[in-house]
């Protein structure tokens, strides 16, 4: 398969346009029309439907799109990587959860470059499920999850637990609350694919209630966005207790007590079954599984 001939298919539906990726990718149109008909012409289906509004993937377009979309990441990681090596740098890819990646990964960041100046490192925040992805794709080579245990492809250990608390700035809330009055509460949630949102709906399933339950008024897809919201009154929501110490300290958050049920958070680190390894990768991952790694 001529990767240049999928590249243009690709760039040609995420812009949506022939013209656009055309522009794109240095090429008039009707070379890379040419492109994707040779395409087409070689996997031997139609990939496209063309209209005034833009292009359709048909059937046979969705699986190659989203094959596309891993080859292409794997070429560039490849050329990442060779590169890399050309220069002996030392290149820490990690993917990390908002719940950690928002507050406490940076600051062990910080201090491992302390003692690891020659090591560049690029962080990379989303929810849990887009960390695993990444980490299948080979985007990232080490992630960190947050109540995602198991994996064929992946290593996952432990690295810390949290309690995860609902809490609120509302001064007429109960410091405590029964589970059928939780239903009640206007929540605000994470997203789907989001490990606190997987974490609490697991302590939430043995006492028989399920997201529709709750009185789930908006979801958020940062966990710094919800702290903010709750503080200004907007809210009340599930926040691991490791981001939100010096909120409690200082009394801008209160959290409330549930009857009969306490929720924690776990946290694990990641990387592929297949990859090997570099030895300041190693050291990065004993370093985040020790004492030493600063979560503030």
């Amino acid at each position: 398969m001529n990767i240049q001939y999928l590249k243009a298919f690709y760039m040609t539906v995420k812009a949506n346009s022939i013209s656009k990726a055309a522009k794109l990718l240095h090429l008039t149109q009707p070379g890379l029309s040419m492109q994707i008909q040779s395409l087409e012409k070689e996997l031997g289906v139609s990939l496209l439907n063309r209209s005034n509004k833009g292009v359709e993937l048909t059937e046979a377009g969705k699986i190659v799109f989203d094959y596309a979309t891993t080859i292409l990441s794997l070429q560039d990681n490849i050329e990442r990587d060779l590169a890399n090596l050309k220069s002996d740098k030392k290149y820490l890819l990690i993917g990390s959860c908002k719940a950690v990646g928002e507050y406490a990964l940076p600051c062990s960041i910080y201090m491992y470059k302390q003692n690891n100046k020659d090591v560049d490192i690029n962080l990379e925040i989303s929810n849990t499920s887009a960390v695993v992805q990444a980490l299948i794709s080979r985007t990232i080579n080490i992630g960190v999850l947050h109540g995602y245990k198991s994996n064929k492809d992946l290593i996952i250990q432990n690295i810390t637990s949290d309690r995860l608390l609902l809490v609120t700035s509302l001064p007429l809330v109960k410091d405590k609350i029964s589970i059928n009055e939780l239903k009640r509460l206007p929540l605000i949630f994470r997203e789907d694919g989001s490990g606190t949102r997987k974490t609490i709906l697991e302590a939430l399933k043995p006492h028989g209630i399920k997201d529709n339950d709750l009185n789930i008024i908006y979801e958020l897809n940062s966990m710094e966005a919800i702290k903010t919201s709750v503080i200004a009154g907007k809210g009340i929501s599930f926040i691991p207790e490791l981001t939100i110490k010096r909120d409690l300290k200082d009394g801008v958050l209160k959290p409330i007590e549930i009857e009969g049920l306490k929720i924690h958070s776990d946290f694990y680190i990641a990387y592929r079954k297949d990859y090997n390894l570099t030895p300041f990768e190693s050291d990065f991952i004993n370093f985040i599984k020790s004492s030493k790694r600063g979560f503030c």
